[in-house]
């Protein structure tokens, strides 16, 4: 995960051995973005003009035409959770692959903003939520768990490894039996049914295609942050940070704020994440935040490749055809045991995800390896 090679897709910091100051980076070829000492010059051009490639347009209009020739069971059953799902994954890639952190806790901060939507807005549960406008909901929940999520970072930072995937699964623990017991709240076991998304400018956002683009459109906001933040200062400082601590701080940057302030923004994300998967399953209870999905994310996040904001979304799509279609060939209680096989061939023989296994066949293939080698730095 630490790796310092150049080859991989996200960008990487040397603070190690003193080679290199922590804001240095190495820019791919024909990026006038960075000058000597990581610093952007007057005259680049726009970064999203900068990163832009051909094969960028082609993934946007495949994913925006998707829904034209996909049936709606396709549309929302796959491509919309496929979408939601890895916009909670790419939080845990984040952490994990700018900051170093393995967090276990972001599907509990997922879970915090959907009950708050429930707990706010309009849900079966009369009685317990409080009927509020949508809009209000979300503006409130989205808040409350980027605040939950740096707390979580607050708590968690000081530790490093095992140590913070045992914090963040005790804290994931501990919130689904707190949503379990407590029913004056969380209505416990039970959750909230009909937690639906709002019809706005007369389009039922429930609907098959409209919640895919509602999706789509969040998570390629989460991949543009994202990318964008691996070249901003911060996310530069960040991969110091995880590179080499001691001399970050020696250098003068306050490491501790920088692993907080990566949690906060990851909670963000898993914020956004957590809303669209309430509406998506139009209810949320505490089995939504169990040590299962808790654990699903790591999985998700791991099956894709750790290395590239892109392969929340890969494992994300694999992990949701899996969990639809393996029970035509395995019984449905069987599931937990296919997605581990799956898991720890990934682990054993790829660990960099699918997406490693794609780059090693691309660089296998007639002059893969020119090309590949020629794109890495992208």
């Amino acid at each position: 995960m630490n790796s310092g090679a150049t080859t991989q897709a996200w960008p990487r910091t040397v603070a190690d051995n003193g080679a290199a100051a922590p804001r240095s980076v190495t820019a791919p070829a024909g990026d006038a973005s960075a000058a000597e000492g990581g610093r952007p010059t007057p005259a680049a051009l726009p970064w999203i003009v900068q990163r832009v490639r051909a094969r960028h347009i082609v993934v946007l209009l495949l994913v925006l035409l998707y829904p034209a020739v996909a049936t709606p069971f396709f549309t929302f059953q796959i491509g919309a959770q496929s979408l939601a799902l890895g916009l909670i994954a790419l939080s845990l890639t984040f952490l994990a692959g700018y900051g170093g952190m393995v967090s276990l806790a972001q599907m509990t901060v997922a879970g915090i903003a959907g009950y708050a939507v429930a707990i706010f807005g309009a849900s079966g549960t009369p009685q317990v939520s409080l009927g509020w406008p949508w809009w209000l909901a979300v503006l409130l929940a989205i808040p409350i768990a980027t605040v939950c999520a740096t707390l979580i970072g607050w708590l968690s930072v000081r530790t490093e490894g095992i140590y913070t995937i045992m914090i963040t699964l005790a804290i994931g623990v501990a919130f689904f039996y707190l949503a379990q017991q407590n029913y004056d709240l969380f209505n416990g076991f039970q959750g909230f049914q009909r937690v639906l998304p709002p019809a706005v400018f007369g389009v039922n956002w429930r609907d098959p295609v409209p919640f895919y683009y509602l999706a789509l459109f969040w998570a390629l906001a989460g991949y543009g942050f994202v990318t964008y933040l691996g070249r901003a200062p911060f996310g530069i400082a960040l991969q110091g940070s995880r590179d080499n601590p001691r001399r970050m701080a020696a250098l003068g940057f306050n490491v501790t704020a920088h692993r907080v302030a990566a949690y906060a923004v990851a909670g963000l994300m898993a914020a956004v994440g957590g809303v669209l998967m309430v509406w998506y399953n139009g209810l949320i209870s505490p089995g939504s935040v169990g040590t299962t999905a808790l654990i699903n994310v790591l999985i998700i996040a791991v099956l894709g490749g750790m290395r590239d904001p892109v392969g929340p979304f890969v494992g994300a799509l694999a992990f949701v055809l899996l969990q639809n279609f393996a029970v035509d060939l395995f019984d449905r209680e069987r599931f937990n045991l296919v997605i581990g096989t799956v898991f720890l061939l990934i682990v054993l023989f790829s660990p960099d995800g699918l997406l490693g296994w794609w780059a090693r066949l691309r660089a296998r293939l007639p002059q893969g390896g020119a090309r590949l080698g020629s794109r890495s730095a992208e």
